[in-house]
């Protein structure tokens, strides 16, 4: 239901069911929570990079399939999956062609940086079958804000790769957009895996507390990275102007 490929630092999982437009039926959303998961226990992992086989990278939930599936088990599955975003400490770089509709949409949200091709479109089109997009409402709201995912949840109309740009979705349009998310992946996993795991940690335990709670926490995580080998190998090597060879390649967590 999905392939996985590791170049370098740089883990590619791709929907790969182009035959049904990459739709999300139990099993594809269980590989792609095992995915997600491994990528982010494998210390020889930098960054993720999310794309779709074929014309379409993804059409939502399977219909067909969500007829058949206890509806607990499809929840806590899709309650994982997207939510991804906030649990993992790798970068995760997507790539939208095609249409990114629903579930679609809640994987594309989840991507902390989202290249699409400039004919991309996405859409929050739950309403249409009686749903409303509640489990990736969180992501997706994050993304470009309530009122805007309300609107969009409420008529479940289309929207383009520009509106999703103008709006935050998407960071970049390329006509190209595996090739671009490709080249800002492994941009990415040049640098130190504990600075990245800091960071994201830090992003995730400060949002939704006022500022004095998110200072504390930035403070003490900054104390961390400054007293870290990573830092002090850092400055030694732009000093030196040659590339750090970063000692917390060795392990995936900030000590």
């Amino acid at each position: 239901m999905i392939e996985t490929k590791q170049e370098g630092r740089v883990y590619r999982i791709a929907l790969n069911r182009p035959e049904k437009r990459n739709a999300l039926c139990i099993e594809t959303c269980r590989q792609l929570v095992e995915a997600f998961d491994h990528a982010d226990c494998d210390p020889s992992i930098g960054v993720i990079l999310l794309t779709g086989n074929g014309p379409a990278f993804c059409a939502g939930m399977d219909l067909g399939d969500s007829l058949q599936c206890d509806p607990i088990q499809l929840g806590g599955l899709h309650d994982k999956l997207f939510t991804v975003i906030n649990r993992i400490h790798k970068p995760i770089i997507g790539a939208v062609t095609g249409a990114a509709l629903a579930g679609g949409t809640g994987l594309a949200a989840n991507s902390h940086i989202l290249v699409a091709h400039p004919d991309a479109r996405f859409g929050l089109t739950e309403i249409r079958i009686g749903l409303w997009p509640v489990l990736i409402f969180r992501a997706v709201e994050h993304a470009i804000g309530e009122r805007r995912a309300v609107e969009l949840s409420l008529t479940g109309r289309n929207f383009t790769a520009e509106e999703a740009h103008a709006w935050g979705l998407v960071t970049e349009i390329s006509p190209e957009p595996e090739v671009r998310a490709a080249e800002i992946a492994a941009a990415i996993a040049e640098f130190s895996p504990q600075a990245i795991s800091a960071g994201l940690d830090f992003v995730h335990h400060s949002r939704g507390h006022d500022w004095e709670h998110a200072g504390r926490l930035g403070r003490h995580t900054r104390d961390r990275l400054l007293a870290s080998e990573d830092y002090k190998e850092g400055v030694r090597a732009f000093l030196e102007k040659r590339q750090p060879v970063w000692p917390s390649l060795k392990t995936h967590k900030l000590s």
